[in-house]
């Protein structure tokens, strides 16, 4: 542990994926927000690591509107496309391959939607479509849950990191299961995982953190809050804070009160009463 005086620096505690290290632990997606300018500014605002980009919703959507991409080069932050709305192997590792070379890029955030309704992934196509994509030379950062069993057979395939859930996708909710999410992080200490999506405020971001998760990714929180730039700033400060504090080491949790004073003996007037 460092001390106070010193401190921890970039080069040695950055979110470090794949061996490459990156400026920040928040991750943005470029989804549902009001306007461009409102997505410019929230990029400049939360200053992420990477932003995705899902290239079968946004071809079809907000990629309409001119300057899309043009935007996103601008800010000169890595690029994650990702596999959403993909309910079969076939059709994720697909668009993978799409995104690849339109995006030329090795990185891929893999989503296979098993249920309509929860937006749960497909664990056993998750993992196959894993197993394709890092074959074929990809750099895989899978959406799944919290199962532990699904992790390490996620690991086993190829993955070096894991984007498990905190909450069903766009529900705000915060971590649903903090007794998973906290086991997931203990049995595989030196994985790197990064919360995806159900965070739906700062604080869930910063608990997550001191809970010695790597990074957040963030989309519906912020483009759907009434102010995104300012929730993107307000993320990237939790995400920062909680860090600091998981790196700091805090104290131990007690069942009873210590005092915080220290005191020599008793005072004369509490030995006379008891």
């Amino acid at each position: 542990m460092n001390s106070a005086s010193e401190p921890v620096s970039f080069a040695a505690d950055a979110l470090t994926l794949y061996g490459t290290a990156f400026a920040s632990r928040v991750l943005l997606g470029t989804s549902r927000y009001p306007s461009l300018q409102s997505l410019a500014d929230s990029i400049d605002a939360g200053r992420p690591g990477m932003v995705t980009v899902a290239l079968r919703r946004q071809m079809n959507a907000q990629t309409a509107e001119a300057g899309f991409f043009d935007l996103l080069k601008a800010r000169g932050v890595p690029l994650l496309p990702n596999t959403a709305g993909c309910q079969s192997v076939t059709e994720a590792v697909t668009t993978a391959h799409m995104a690849r070379e339109i995006f030329e890029t090795d990185w891929i955030k893999l989503e296979l939607i098993g249920d309509d309704y929860t937006l749960q992934p497909d664990p056993i196509g998750l993992i196959e479509a894993a197993e394709r994509l890092v074959k074929d030379g990809f750099k895989v950062l899978p959406y799944c849950t919290e199962d532990l069993v699904v992790g390490r057979r996620l690991l086993d395939v190829g993955c070096e990191a894991l984007m498990p859930w905190g909450a069903p996708i766009g529900t705000g909710k915060g971590v649903v299961n903090p007794y998973g999410l906290r086991v997931l992080r203990e049995r595989l200490p030196d994985v790197p995982l990064i919360v995806d999506a159900g965070l739906g405020v700062p604080s869930h971001a910063c608990q997550v953190m001191e809970w010695g998760f790597d990074g957040v990714l963030l989309n519906t929180a912020v483009s759907q809050a009434t102010h995104p730039p300012a929730m993107a700033r307000a993320f990237a400060m939790a995400v920062e804070a909680g860090r600091d504090a998981y790196v700091a080491g805090p104290m131990a949790e007690r069942d009873s009160a210590q005092a915080s004073t220290p005191v020599v003996g008793m005072p004369f007037w509490h030995q006379d009463r008891h």
